[in-house]
């Protein structure tokens, strides 16, 4: 998941999915990447499982699935609460 995050275009893509729910043109036109470049960011963004889908005719959807932000949010504040803690503790050199 940090890895697909890691781009700048595809955290642009996820900005942009918090506020609503966006088809592949709205997506192309807010960032100004080709369809096909924009198409591949979404591939990476679905199986990164940070968004899913709802096909609207001949149009796609994209939306993010706050459960999956929520859990990795929670990975980090774990991670912070411990880095707090090694902050203070360091192991002696032999």
């Amino acid at each position: 998941m940090i890895r697909a995050l890691g781009d700048p275009l595809r955290l642009r893509i996820v900005t942009l999915l918090a506020r609503e729910t966006l088809c592949t043109t709205h997506l192309v036109e807010e960032t100004g990447a080709k369809q096909t470049n924009l198409s591949n960011h979404m591939k990476v963004l679905r199986e990164a499982g940070l968004v899913e889908t709802e096909p609207c005719g001949r149009f796609t959807y994209y939306r993010l699935r706050p459960d999956v932000l929520a859990g990795l949010s929670e990975q980090f504040a774990g991670l912070a609460a411990s880095a707090r803690t090694a902050a203070e503790n360091k192991r002696a050199c032999p």
